[in-house]
């Protein structure tokens, strides 16, 4: 069953997958951005192709979500999915179901650092980006190059994508991680996520401490951006005008919303996520 890994754009979503991708899809737990692809994005066009789904019915696409996700359902073992879609309920067509999803991990950022990082990503202004985080229902999706991926994406607002995930906690189900935590106690919040995953799974917690730690070691966030310089990361967006790829890992945790926001992009995000921000301590 799957356990999704859920977040707005930017917030640390490829951090978590690329240390338990190293966790659970390597012999020794030594990072490389092929062991990420262990972890696919949902939803994607060819999922749905592949079913026979017209991809342009976007009526049909959202009937069958549901259905996409159990043809590739291993019931007896654990998957886990990315997206950043909202947990939407659209005409009577929800997301997903408790007979897919064993449990969901949401990694949550505070919107004020996400406004520059997502403007980097797009090569848009912070200002468009703000717009972004407080405007944004459904596009198409802007956050990656590949043809297979350039499916509709229903991201909602900041704060609608974040409340919507909240749902699993009723049943135990949910695991809230904050990007700020994961910097600044990688070992303390990584070890978090395992024991979740084995609690949801009803199975003995067990640590392989050598996978643990080189998985904590090999996703340094240093250590990512130069092997992105150095192989390329095929999650990274291409800048139409000048056709160069724009660098995925660009500033991470020296980017300080403090020193680089505008203080009217600022003022706009705290007044409109004000309830969130407060209840997750960023106010």
């Amino acid at each position: 069953m799957f356990i999704w890994l859920a977040s707005y754009p930017k917030s640390g979503n490829t951090l978590v997958r690329s240390m338990l991708a190293a966790y659970f899809f390597s012999n020794d737990g030594v990072y490389n951005f092929d062991l990420i692809k262990n972890i696919k994005q949902f939803p994607v066009n060819a999922l749905f192709q592949r079913m026979g789904i017209d991809i342009q019915d976007e009526e049909q696409v959202l009937k069958n979500y549901i259905k996409v996700q159990a043809s590739f359902n291993k019931k007896n073992s654990v998957q886990f999915l990315k997206t950043h879609s909202y947990l939407f309920n659209i005409n009577n067509h929800a997301f997903t179901d408790l007979n897919n999803s064993l449990g969901a991990i949401y990694i949550v950022r505070d919107p004020r650092n996400i406004v520059n990082s997502l403007a980097n990503h797009l090569g848009a202004s912070a200002e468009k980006s703000a717009d972004i985080l407080i405007n944004s229902f459904k596009f198409g999706n802007i956050f990656s190059d590949q043809i297979a991926e350039q499916t509709r994406l229903y991201l909602g607002t900041w704060g609608g994508n974040y409340n919507s995930w909240k749902s699993f906690d009723s049943d135990g189900r949910y695991l809230l991680i904050k990007y700020e935590d994961l910097i600044s106690d990688r070992d303390f919040v990584f070890r978090k996520i395992l024991k979740f995953i084995y609690k949801i799974q009803r199975a003995k917690f067990k640590i392989d401490q050598k996978k643990f730690q080189n998985a904590i070691e090999t996703t340094d966030f240093d250590k990512m951006k130069s092997l992105e310089k150095e192989k390329g990361f095929f999650e990274a967006k291409t800048n139409i005008e000048t056709g160069k790829k724009i660098p995925f890992f660009n500033l991470g945790p020296q980017n300080d919303w403090k020193k680089m926001l505008d203080k009217n992009i600022r003022k706009k995000i705290e007044e409109a996520f004000r309830k969130e921000m407060l209840e997750l301590g960023y106010l």
